[in-house]
């Protein structure tokens, strides 16, 4: 699966109004320099100790947000 990485502050960035909101990303642990990523289904994850945790997902044109926002592409 392809996925692009970013750290929780661009993820906070490249939110739209109908997906999660800052307190849904606090609640989850997501602070600035937490690693998350993203797939191309829009499933977003985080870095744990033990592994990934999805904690939600991206709706409509986040591909396009995300290329963006980053620079990147689906690696």
């Amino acid at each position: 699966m392809k996925f692009v990485e970013l750290s929780g502050k661009t993820l906070g960035k490249i939110l739209s109004d109908d997906e999660l909101s800052a307190d849904d990303l606090v609640s989850a642990g997501v602070r600035d320099h937490t690693i998350c990523r993203i797939n191309q289904q829009g499933d977003i994850e985080v870095r744990r100790q033990g592994g990934w945790d999805v904690i939600g997902g991206l709706l409509g044109d986040f591909s396009e947000r995300l290329k963006h926002e980053t620079g990147l592409d689906w690696s």
